[in-house]
């Protein structure tokens, strides 16, 4: 099993850890089990200066590893972890973010476009063009007046080699104010967004907020393979959703995979919806949520400002939705809860505290990586060293859970219910 997380950010991006540097991903990567992170921000100059300084090509895979592997004292230094030894070494994919904000058909669009490119040297080209239309250094995921039909023309203009492409994924597309099909911004289509170039669209990143069976009730979105990451602003988050395949990809098989061209994508590990910050409508000023009927008797008004509820990523997916049950896919999930977050409803103290870091450190040594033992370490394995907790991971993985919507950019809560 393979694992990647393709969107992350750096410290360059506005509102992320100040420690995030390519040590600080890479050492979060070995604890949680991601073997392929995103660069993150390789639109900035001075995050692809450090790429470029400490960052080498593997020609075998296509992707980029550090040049100097992480070690056990680096995890300890990045992520507080006493690790026994490091299991693998990480790999990067060249990845950033733009945010396009423009006006189409007479309406102001915002959507999030994460693009990726093979090389150092084709990132560089993109940049060049790039910076002739908006500030590039003012933060890691660049805010510019562009349609995001002219910056994937500008991103498949900028290929360098035929068999090395340059790719554009949808970020996020129901969140609601910045992706395709967000309820404040988006579009209708994918062809209202991207007109005849719509075919270059082969996957979409659908967000924390939702899960395949909510998209596959759609059938605009039954060509496009559905993809998530973390889209993390800390290594903490890292992994939160990931993609999983069958075995180690290429930076060309990987693209395949999502182009259906091949079986190596199995599929992806995903937030409980539920839990995301824009599933269910709502106005977190007035501490009001609701789901998409009780919404509607209330006209999508709040009742107690009297303003327009925010409306959340369930209401909009029904909205499309053309199919009573969700078409049924080769491409596999699942659904976990955090380690930590499991831990501190196990232990009643906050995800945060020394005591729930102590056991976290102690599980990482004994049963692998965060990742491994929500997924694929022995229940029976995991009961020889706290019972509880595997009764607790037992039902996360059976989905019997308790959940506690999120909206209106507050998180929701899921719970674990052990029968």
């Amino acid at each position: 099993m393979f694992r990647a997380d393709l969107h992350i950010h750096s410290r360059f991006s506005r509102a992320t850890s100040k420690n995030l540097t390519l040590r600080n991903l890479a050492s979060f990567a070995c604890i949680k089990g991601i073997q392929l992170l995103g660069t993150g921000d390789i639109t900035h100059p001075k995050w692809l200066e450090e790429i470029s300084d400490q960052l080498h090509y593997n020609e075998h895979t296509g992707f980029y590893q550090l040049k100097n592997p992480v070690t056990p004292r680096d995890i300890l230094e990045q992520t507080n972890i006493h690790a026994d030894e490091v299991r693998f070494q990480p790999q990067f994919i060249l990845q950033g973010e733009v945010s396009c904000i423009y006006k189409k058909n007479g309406v102001t669009r915002k959507n999030h476009q994460i693009i990726f490119v093979p090389t150092i040297d084709a990132a560089k080209k993109i940049n060049a063009k790039l910076a002739k239309i908006g500030n590039l250094t003012a933060d890691g995921r660049p805010v510019l007046g562009l349609d995001a039909k002219i910056l994937l023309e500008i991103i498949l203009s900028a290929a360098q080699h035929s068999e090395l492409q340059n790719y554009l994924i949808p970020a996020h597309i129901w969140t609601p104010w910045f992706s395709v099909f967000g309820s404040k911004s988006g579009f209708n289509s994918l062809e209202e967004c991207f007109e005849d170039l719509t075919p270059e669209i082969f996957a979409l990143e659908t967000g924390l907020s939702s899960d395949p069976p909510m998209n596959r009730l759609w059938s605009h979105l039954d060509s496009c393979t559905l993809i998530s990451n973390s889209d993390a602003h800390s290594g903490e988050n890292l992994g939160r959703e990931v993609n999983i395949f069958h075995a180690a990809p290429t930076y060309q098989s990987l693209f395949g995979a999502f182009k259906k061209k091949n079986n190596l994508f199995y599929g992806t590990v995903e937030f409980y919806p539920e839990e995301g910050k824009y599933f269910a409508d709502g106005h977190r000023n007035c501490n009001i949520y609701f789901l998409p009927e009780e919404s509607k008797r209330h006209h999508n008004i709040c009742p107690v400002c009297g303003k327009p509820l925010t409306i959340g990523v369930l209401n909009r997916v029904k909205e499309l939705a053309d199919r009573e049950t969700p078409l049924l896919t080769k491409q596999q999930f699942e659904s976990c809860i955090p380690l930590k977050e499991i831990l501190s409803e196990l232990l009643q103290r906050g995800v945060k505290s020394k005591q729930i870091h102590a056991h976290y450190e102690k599980l990482i040594n004994l049963l692998g990586s965060e990742l491994d033992i929500l997924q694929n370490v022995p229940i029976q394995q995991i009961a020889e060293i706290n019972v509880p907790l595997a009764k607790a991971v037992h039902a996360t993985r059976a989905k019997s859970v308790q959940k506690i919507y999120g909206y209106d950019g507050e998180y929701g809560k899921i719970k674990f219910v052990i029968s």
